[in-house]
């Protein structure tokens, strides 16, 4: 019972990260926008939120406090990266594809040159614990308490928050139905007097805040605070379009697809606690490949079936109306 207790307070921290970069790839294409450069935007979220929390780790501040706060800077930090594909992709129509991947290819390198400039590393290291081993009262329920409320961090429940919220302005708001209006219909729309520019703008934007704060995640709950500039987010920009995919652009469906490939990789990390795994004496190098191995058996059966409505980079115009 232990083990599985590990598995899943190991499990939702290295989810959310995915679940929230997938959110925000579900706006941004919804509106008719593909957006590439997850990846990117994940990484320039978490250097800037790392980059707040090795200012102020030395200060009285708490550190949950310093969690929200860093949360709020890699939000605007993905949000103002973000704005650079919408520019190419929207306002000078410029491929999405290639200028995504161009996003995904700038950040490393930076990172790798501010921090060789400025600390002499290859990323920004801090020393700020954010690990939450028991939350008050919630931890001595039986089966739930130790399964959800110990041994955590803080963003696994602004992530299911910030899922229920995605989930709302998504199905039951008319600013979600006018961003899926464009993704679908982007002239209908236009003729009906929704700013077809503005949502897809405003559908990037999304995926920028959700991208970044994803990232800044990724960096407390799975790189305990720290972000390197050559491991970057491990894949994780990529693996989110996956889990979107995977999630059929539906975003309890994408949760349940981030849930399962975080098991896959908690899992891989876990095979000395498990002794049927252990004793097969396979190298764990095999188990870390999983997630990725399961990513591309499920795009391989998923990808006829599994698209978007008329939502993936459909060329708009409005001269064309």
């Amino acid at each position: 019972m232990d083990t599985f207790y590990y598995l899943i307070q190991n499990m939702l921290p290295v989810a959310i990260p995915l679940l929230l970069v997938a959110l925000g790839g579900m706006f941004s294409e919804r509106s008719g926008v593909i957006n590439i450069g997850l990846e990117g935007i994940m990484l320039f979220g978490a250097f800037f939120g790392a980059l707040f929390v090795y200012f102020v780790q030395d200060t009285s501040m708490n550190a949950q406090t310093i969690l929200l706060l860093g949360m709020i800077v890699a939000a605007v930090s993905g949000f103002i990266y973000s704005l650079l594909l919408s520019f190419a992709a929207v306002t000078m129509k410029a491929n999405q594809t290639i200028t995504g991947t161009s996003l995904n290819m700038l950040i490393p390198a930076a990172i790798l040159l501010f921090s060789k400039m400025f600390f002499n590393s290859d990323g920004i290291t801090t020393n700020k614990d954010f690990y939450i081993r028991e939350v008050p009262l919630l931890s001595q329920i039986p089966v739930i308490g130790p399964m959800f409320f110990q041994r955590t961090y803080l963003t696994v429940y602004i992530g299911l928050f910030l899922l229920a919220v995605a989930t709302v302005v998504f199905y039951k708001t008319r600013f979600g139905l006018r961003l899926r209006a464009c993704g679908e219909h982007p002239h209908a729309a236009d003729s009906v007097g929704i700013n077809v520019y503005r949502m897809r703008y405003a559908g990037v934007s999304l995926s920028g805040i959700l991208g970044g704060i994803g990232g800044f995640f990724y960096s407390v709950g799975v790189m305990d605070g720290n972000v390197n500039g050559h491991t970057g987010v491990a894949g994780f920009g990529f693996l989110a379009l996956a889990v979107m995919i995977f999630g059929q652009w539906r975003p309890l469906r994408i949760f349940g697809a981030a849930l399962f490939f975080a098991f896959l990789r908690t899992l891989a990390y876990s095979v000395s606690l498990i002794p049927f795994l252990s004793n097969l004496g396979i190298n764990q190098t095999y188990y870390k490949m999983l997630p990725y191995l399961a990513t591309m058996v499920v795009l391989a059966f998923t990808s006829k079936k599994s698209r978007a409505p008329k939502a993936e980079g459909i060329p708009y115009d409005k001269s064309q109306r």
